[in-house]
C-alpha cells in the first residue's frame, strides 16, 4: 500500500513540472519574436535627410555601407570608420534608437 501512495505522488508530482518547462519554453519563443523586426534594404537615396544629418553629425567620417527600414519607419544603418564597422539604428527623425 506504501508502494503505491509513493508511486501516486511520485507521478503526481512529475506532472506538475511539465507544463512549467512548456511555459519558459513558450515564453522565450515569444520574446525572441518581439526583439526580432523585419528590415527590408534600401538604397542610400531612400534614407530620409533627417537621418544622414544625424549620422553625419555623430559620425563625421563614417561612410554608409548598407542601409535597412521596417514597417516603423525605423532605420537600420551598418556604417564604417576606417576600419572600424557598426550597426546604428535610428528613427525616420534622426532620432538615435537603442535596440
Amino acid at each position: 500500500m506504501k508502494k503505491l501512495a509513493i508511486a501516486t505522488a511520485v507521478v503526481v508530482l512529475a506532472s506538475l513540472s511539465f507544463p512549467a518547462n512548456a511555459e519558459t519554453v513558450q515564453t522565450k519563443t515569444e520574446m525572441s519574436v518581439l526583439v526580432q523586426t523585419e528590415y527590408t534594404e534600401v538604397t542610400a537615396d531612400a534614407v530620409p535627410a533627417a537621418v544622414k544629418t544625424a549620422l553625419q553629425t555623430a559620425y563625421p567620417n563614417a561612410k554608409l555601407e548598407k542601409a535597412f527600414v521596417n514597417e516603423k519607419k525605423e532605420y537600420k544603418l551598418e556604417i564604417s570608420v576606417k576600419d572600424q564597422k557598426a550597426t546604428v539604428y535610428s528613427d525616420v527623425n534622426g532620432n538615435w534608437l537603442k535596440i
